[in-house]
């Protein structure tokens, strides 16, 4: 054997090892609700005066909604409605989770801006399953009920970690405490992708929500909107190859034009649902 040849094959054989190593962490993290680095923010999107004269939709999410100018779907939602009647204002911040996003103030925030008739759009979950204590507390403790856990963060402070559903329901619970209409999201999908039993691959569909967020919007009686199948069946139509270029960081976070496809898909599920909210829509 050549030593060009003895090299080519071993560059194959390291090639196919790498490979090897992608598909295991990718199974290994479409097997856990850890969350992905948060991405640092070096840019956003203008944050726009509301037209108090006017009913608003708000964001209220994590960094699959807003993270950096335009790569979050909230920041690609504006343009399908008629903004001469209804203000669209993305609210979502990179990192948080339903309770971070309480704990640090945000949510006190976006009730201070809210009047009756608003409608506020939750979609939380993905930094959910983060740790509950440490120099990144973000986490929630699982399930529905009023399970809670006392920690002591580094600085000191006691904190008390609740379920992700009691976080859910204190939006759910503090919107309507405003005359607001709130609205469950389902979460945006992961760039996950399984062998299947009919020997093709799929996306995955669920990280371990939908449930949860299902049986909430039956107990609060509140809109239930399932976008989340909707963009896994466009994914799944473009395959994974098309699909990782709408994933270029991570599993989690797309591109632009990953964005406008998910904010496409929110619109598409509002539509279905017959949400107040599609009498808004452009078209």
């Amino acid at each position: 054997m050549s030593q060009q040849s003895f090299l080519g094959k071993f560059a194959g054989l390291i090639a196919a090892f790498a490979l090897l190593a992608l598909c295991r962490a990718q199974a290994r993290a479409g097997n856990s609700l850890a969350p992905p680095p948060t991405p640092t923010q070096r840019s956003a999107a203008p944050v726009l005066p509301l037209n108090p004269n006017l009913p608003t939709v708000f964001i209220v999410g994590d960094s699959t909604a807003r993270n950096q100018a335009d790569l979050g779907w909230g920041d690609h939602f504006a343009h399908f409605f008629d903004t001469s009647r209804i203000n669209v204002a993305n609210r979502a911040i990179a990192g948080r989770s339903s309770r971070s996003y309480i704990e640090e103030g945000h949510w006190a925030h976006v009730l201070a801006e809210m009047k009756p008739g608003d409608y506020v759009l939750l979609q939380m979950g993905h930094n959910d399953g983060g740790a509950i204590g440490g120099p990144k507390a973000r986490g929630s403790l699982k399930g529905l009920g009023d399970l809670t856990q006392t920690i002591t963060l580094p600085s000191g402070k006691i904190d008390t970690v609740h379920t992700y559903g009691w976080y859910m329901r204190k939006y759910i619970v503090d919107s309507r405490a405003r005359g607001t209409h709130p609205v469950l999201l389902a979460l945006t999908i992961r760039n996950i992708w399984h062998m299947g039993a009919d020997g093709k691959e799929h996306i995955e569909r669920d990280m371990g929500y939908d449930a949860e967020l299902r049986r909430l919007a039956a107990q609060e009686h509140v809109p239930y909107i399932d976008m989340s199948d909707i963009e896994a069946d466009r994914l799944e139509a473009l395959g994974p190859q098309k699909t990782a270029f709408l994933f270029p960081r991570d599993h989690t976070h797309t591109s632009a034009q990953g964005a406008e496809l998910v904010a496409q898909c929110v619109v598409e599920a509002l539509r279905r649902a017959h949400s107040p909210l599609a009498a808004y829509l452009k078209h």
